[in-house]
């Protein structure tokens, strides 16, 4: 078993999950990356692993129970314990109300929220077991675990009902960790992304939008990734719970 300790993240896509593992892993962490479909994650463990950083990635549904119990006990009976865990499904699938149907509303939730209580519930369960470390500084002394929210996880625009419905339960989730596991030694923190994010989904959907990259009016994935950073960095004396980031133009 690895002596290093382990950054999960789920959900590591070509944006802000990829970002948050190619960061965690220049800091010398071994990332455990998944996605549902490992043939889109070789680009990322071939960046990572090209840079001279360890990493192993994961074809798992976060959806399913036996899958996350499964992927977890894994990775800490056979690489190293979790220290972070960074939950980044998205879900961002608009529709009107009047046209929306039971089965994608259920699927968003189960993406943007269920998956999040699984993964978090079975990660919260080892860290909370660990021994305290005396000499622990600048960090959680039993790990940190960070939900990634989006500006629905406030308020619920037209043609967002089953996004930001889902979206708002797991900031309610993040804070119900946050008040249980806070004083057990874990941190829990949940991020608010309010604005566009450099991604191929926005410059193929929002060009007028993308267009504003070079003012620097969206959001750069690994800026993203070195706030999450900062999260895992701070003191138990000061720990953010909630961290909300968007462009210097964006209206909130």
């Amino acid at each position: 078993m690895s002596l290093k300790k382990v950054c999960l993240v789920i959900g590591a896509g070509d944006a802000t999950g990829g970002a948050v593992a190619k960061r965690f892993a220049r800091e010398g962490y071994t990332v455990c990356a998944t996605r549902r479909s490992l043939e889109k994650l070789q680009p990322l463990l071939d960046d990572i692993s090209g840079s001279g950083g360890e990493v192993h990635g994961f074809g798992s549904d976060a959806r399913q129970e036996d899958e996350v119990v499964a992927l977890v006990e894994h990775i800490e009976s056979t690489i190293g314990p979790i220290d972070v865990m960074v939950f980044n499904i998205g879900a961002n699938s608009p529709n009107s109300i009047l046209t929306e149907t039971a089965r994608r509303y259920t699927k968003m939730w189960e993406m943007a929220c269920l998956s999040g209580f699984l993964v978090g519930r079975e990660v919260a369960k080892r860290m909370v077991q660990r021994p305290n470390d005396p000499n622990a500084t600048g960090q959680s002394q039993k790990g940190t675990i960070i939900f990634t929210g989006a500006t629905a996880s406030l308020r619920g625009s037209a043609h967002f009902a089953g996004f930001s419905g889902a979206k708002m339960a797991l900031r309610a989730l993040a804070q119900s960790m946050a008040r249980e596991l806070g004083p057990m030694g874990v941190h829990v923190a949940h991020t608010i992304i309010d604005g566009a994010i450099d991604t191929e989904f926005i410059r193929t959907l929002f060009p007028e939008r993308y267009a504003l990259k070079d003012q620097d009016g969206i959001l750069n994935p690994a800026h993203i990734a070195d706030a999450y950073w900062m999260l895992h960095q701070q003191p138990r004396d000061a720990w953010t719970h909630e961290l909300d980031l968007r462009p210097y133009m964006e209206k909130f």
